[in-house]
């Protein structure tokens, strides 16, 4: 049997927080993708890897709509890869991907897959040049009818159902422009789907090796996915392991890296940081207290990891040219931890272009 905290110390390692540098080919968790959500997204993941995040460019990485229809960060040369590997699993699995717009398809005797391509077809031939989301969601309401749409309140207006508009996209080719909001789409150069994505991109064998030890429910949940699809396409070379007093699994390539020290390194990690994505929120945090702290309904925090432990959360205030970071310690924060910690803050002002003012610990 093993406990939370060996868990905890292989995912810090399998997922390279404790790397101090390193390249774009060699990042584990581009494998798997690495969530684009807020400003310190996936440039800033990837530097608390050892990835100069400023020499990033279009040429070597790519932002699309994938798991969970939340932009993502790839490789650009993965892309085909990614492509056969974000798929639904079946059309029950699209359905359940796409949420409350299956009702009306297969009221209308709609397929979710075949709905999913109608919808990227029409994208395909709308977008030729970078697009605005507004003004692409505009045209596809016009061109598909009403099972596909919905009246948005907010909007006031009729459009397409979101997730399909969003698992839609990178189906149709398109990727979204870095840096824009609204979201603008954009074609993907030479884009062509792979047959197969190789074990490397496959999406239950990337779970297990950055996220293991898991069940199928923990990446059925990660992926929106039906736990009997993910059942179905388990791994044959895994092992099982009894994680106090539970069972999970994990690839038996990984099994002695469970073994491993704790990675002796403190980093500040943004609010969607894959470490942060596991669908076992218990083991990464058992308070539950802390727990609702670090995964509110609005409002995210970042997480302060030291020693392959959770042990705080953090947030950046800018005020004018002011960047300053503020930092709540779970328990008492050694002295050598709280320096670890500036050092972090001034590399995350240093990455947003500002200079840090301070350190406030609570």
């Amino acid at each position: 049997m093993i406990g939370r905290k060996q868990v905890l110390n292989f995912r810090a390692r399998a997922q390279q927080l404790d790397r101090a540098a390193g390249k774009l080919a060699d990042t584990a968790v581009l494998d798997l993708g690495v969530q684009d959500t807020g400003p310190d997204g996936a440039a800033w993941a990837l530097a608390v890897r050892g990835v100069d995040a400023a020499a990033l460019s279009d040429e070597d990485t790519i932002v699309l709509w994938t798991v969970r229809g939340a932009p993502h960060l790839y490789r650009r040369a993965d892309v085909g890869r990614i492509a056969a590997a974000i798929e639904p699993f079946s059309d029950a699995d699209a359905g359940k991907r796409i949420y409350d717009a299956s009702k009306p398809l297969k009221a209308a005797g709609i397929a979710n897959l075949a709905a999913l391509d109608e919808v990227a077809a029409e994208m395909r031939k709308i977008v030729h040049r970078p697009t605005v989301k507004g003004d692409v969601s505009g045209a596809l309401a016009k061109a598909l009818p009403e099972p596909y749409l919905r009246f948005c309140r907010p909007c006031d207006t009729v459009h397409l159902y979101e997730m399909p508009f969003r698992l839609a996209a990178l189906r149709a080719g398109l990727e979204l422009q870095p840096g824009t909001s609204p979201p603008v789409l954009r074609r993907i150069a030479g884009f062509r789907k792979a047959a197969a994505p190789g074990e490397q991109f496959d999406v239950i064998r990337a779970y297990l090796r950055l996220l293991g030890p898991a069940t199928p429910k923990h990446v059925a949940d990660y992926l929106d996915a039906p736990v009997k699809d993910v059942q179905a396409r388990w791994p044959s070379d895994v092992v099982e392991v009894d994680v106090d007093g539970g069972r999970r699994w994990l690839l038996a390539a990984d099994e002695q890296a469970l073994t491993s020290a704790s990675p002796e390194v403190t980093r500040l990690i943004g609010p969607y940081d894959l470490f942060l994505q596991a669908k076992d929120r218990s083991t990464l945090v058992a308070d539950e207290a802390r727990a609702k702290q670090l995964w509110p309904t609005l409002g995210r925090p970042g997480a302060v990891l030291s020693g392959g432990e959770l042990v705080g959360v953090w947030r950046p205030r800018k005020s004018g040219k002011k960047f300053t970071v503020a930092v709540e310690p779970w328990g008492t924060m050694p002295a050598r931890v709280r320096k670890a910690v500036t050092e972090q803050a001034e590399q995350l002002a240093a990455y947003r272009g500002a200079e840090l003012t301070g350190v406030e610990f609570a």
